[in-house]
């Protein structure tokens, strides 16, 4: 299979995610040379594919470029999503109480979760893109910094039988450190969402609603 880095797509395997995506969108309609929106916004995911997996020293195969183009994509409509929604939500103030936090959490909470009530597990961590997430993972916690970085994870960590999408982050479970490293080979998130791992399993968490986007199976080595 024809491999590239994250740095080097902008080669032949590239050119042809592009071209199949333009297609499948439908980049003019009857003769019209204009970009769709939809054709733009493909094409953006594909750059947010790139820049998300630009740091990390794995060799990816075209469909894993696919699957972090397909996490991105999910990323930003859940917040496009989430942004709308606390808009219709009353500020909180700079030096605000943990009541008046935790009052504004349950809000946008109860909000988020009436809007995706029919989410699943597995939308944002896909099969192939947990199945990279175990990859960056094995590789990330190689060798001597490797095993300091899981330690530093297994030791802040509390595994929890019972993950649901849209639940509440278990008030029990610390937070643990997503090190550096680990984080150097997952896709950037945005302000407002962070990776926590419960267990062997990889969260992906709300933290201005408090609560659980998405959750992969095992994936900690």
């Amino acid at each position: 299979m024809t491999c590239c880095t994250a740095k080097e797509l902008t080669g032949r395997t590239l050119v042809t995610l592009m071209v199949l995506i333009m297609l499948a969108l439908g980049m003019t309609a009857c003769g019209d040379n204009t970009p769709s929106k939809k054709a733009k916004a493909a094409g953006e995911a594909v750059g947010d594919a790139i820049e998300a997996t630009a740091e990390s020293p794995l060799v990816l195969t075209a469909s894993e470029a696919q699957a972090v183009m397909e996490f991105e994509t999910r990323l930003k409509e859940y917040l496009a999503l989430h942004r709308k929604l606390e808009a219709t939500l009353p500020a909180v103030p700079k030096k605000a109480t943990p009541e008046q936090v935790d009052k504004n959490q349950q809000a946008l909470s109860a909000l988020i979760r009436t809007a995706r009530a029919g989410a699943k597990q597995g939308e944002f961590f896909t099969p192939d893109m947990q199945a990279l997430v175990r990859r960056t993972l094995v590789v990330a916690l190689a060798g001597p910094e490797g095993k300091k970085s899981k330690a530093t994870i297994t030791d802040e960590n509390t595994n929890v039988a019972n993950l649901k999408v849209n639940d509440r982050y278990p008030d029990e479970i610390p937070f643990a450190t997503t090190p550096l490293q680990v984080l150097k080979t997952l896709p950037k998130l945005d302000e407002g969402l962070e990776y926590r791992f419960v267990g062997k399993r990889l969260v992906l968490m709300d933290t201005h609603a408090n609560m659980i986007v998405d959750f992969t199976e095992n994936v900690l080595p």
